[in-house]
């Protein structure tokens, strides 16, 4: 009984602890997950690609961490900040790979 009580909270604890974290990457679209937007060129721009992506294929803006890419919740605020450096957020949805978006800002 003890060791299962011992399991609950620990398993509480760390549920807990998936709370806010905060990512830094680049917005790009999920064609070009990885920010290589060499093969695509919809755009003369890495900017104008992501966007361009998005709009005529269905693409949905990404957090590109440098490692892992993460679907942005909201869609809206990651066009202003389309090939840039920024600041992500948020809460991670793990199975998902999503990021419920609190806050955006360009990074430095």
């Amino acid at each position: 009984m003890r060791v299962s009580i011992g399991i609950l909270f620990f398993l509480v604890a760390l549920a807990a602890g998936q709370g806010k974290q905060s990512f830094t990457g680049v917005i790009t679209d999920s064609m070009c997950a990885t920010a290589n937007h060499a093969q695509m060129r919809m755009g003369p721009t890495d900017p104008e690609c992501v966007i361009a992506c998005v709009r005529a294929h269905d693409a949905v803006y990404v957090l590109y961490t440098g490692k892992e890419a993460f679907d942005s919740s909201d869609q809206k605020i990651p066009e202003k900040f389309a090939g840039k450096k920024v600041t992500v957020t948020g809460t991670v949805d793990a199975k998902t790979k999503t990021i419920k978006v609190e806050s955006m800002v360009e990074a430095k």
